[in-house]
């Protein structure tokens, strides 16, 4: 299937904004000075422990498909090869039975090489996700929504998820407390359906306090 992707143009998503999306981004504002010390202390982590920019930037597909430029934390060395994590990604979505990460019940890779060890320890506590409160304030992702894909991900998703579309992607969201890695693609594609499907405040409320327990427990979710 062959998908069109369309990027947000400049001020675009800026200007129309619901009393949703402008609450979000006044907390994403106040979490950014709030959690100003760990970003910087995690900046500097990165910047000195490995070669390459400490803040990663990568195209990802939003709402209506759209594709914006979502900012987290660098996690792997500079410049790694993503060929077997392509590969893993594609045999989840068409095998009978969907392939680990070479750990039974583990749907990503267990030992992944191109992780760093500082990254290794910002993935743990989820902090290399933060520098995303930048996209809530700018309205392409909300605090809690699917999680956004990178556009050769995107293209391979069934026809019938494709309404986790219709609502922006979130920071946390079902996929995120609902096992991590110990779900495959398929299942998190149809948790953000779900989500879709059944948004509510008090839904996203519920997940949110679920991704603190996540966060500092790590038995919750792996």
């Amino acid at each position: 299937m062959t998908v069109e992707f369309a990027a947000v143009p400049e001020g675009e998503v800026l200007a129309r904004r619901s009393a949703r999306q402008l609450a979000e981004s006044v907390a994403a504002l106040a979490l950014i000075v709030l959690f100003s010390p760990l970003l910087l202390a995690a900046y500097a982590a990165v910047a000195l422990t490995s070669p390459g920019p400490a803040l990663f930037r990568q195209d990802r597909v939003g709402l209506r498909r759209q594709v914006f430029t979502m900012f987290k934390f660098r996690t792997m060395y500079d410049g790694n090869d993503d060929t077997e994590h392509r590969r893993l990604m594609r045999e989840q979505l068409v095998a009978e039975v969907p392939p680990t990460g070479g750990e039974p019940g583990i749907y990503k890779f267990a030992r992944d090489p191109r992780v760093t060890p500082v990254g290794r320890l910002l993935r743990q506590y989820s902090v290399d996700e933060l520098p995303q409160l930048w996209n809530v304030v700018r309205g392409e992702m909300s605090l809690v929504g699917p999680r956004p894909y990178v556009p050769w991900e995107a293209e391979l998703f069934p026809a019938d998820v494709e309404r986790r579309f219709s609502v922006r992607p979130g920071m946390t969201g079902l996929w995120q407390v609902s096992g991590r890695s110990t779900l495959d693609f398929r299942s998190a594609l149809r948790l953000d359906v779900h989500y879709a499907d059944n948004r509510s405040l008090w839904l996203d409320l519920r997940i949110l306090a679920r991704t603190a327990i996540v966060v500092f427990d790590r038995s919750a979710s792996r």
